[in-house]
């Protein structure tokens, strides 16, 4: 299988290939990088993708990229927990 076609970010749709060209267009830390790309941005706010993130950009820079700034919700909120049950509510 071709490295470039590598989906990175499920959620977004981003490609190993998107990341890189990415990178040599200068957007080279993760911060820059989800605010082009979108990458970690979606339904599992970067679960998957960001460490994988953050281990491309270990091997293009040789160092380990800076931490991320977290954005509420920390983890995925259930819909239901702002809803309150009505069970003697008839249908």
């Amino acid at each position: 299988m071709d490295k470039k076609n590598i989906i990175i970010c499920r959620c977004e749709d981003v490609t190993y290939e998107d990341i890189i060209e990415a990178y040599k267009e200068g957007y080279r830390d993760i911060e820059s990088l989800r605010r082009h790309l979108k990458v970690g941005t979606g339904p599992c706010q970067g679960k998957t993708c960001i460490p994988l993130l953050q281990r491309i950009l270990f091997e293009l820079n040789k160092e380990f990229p800076n931490n991320i700034t977290v954005r509420p919700p920390e983890t995925p909120i259930p819909f239901g927990i702002f809803v309150k049950e009505r069970k003697d509510e008839k249908l």
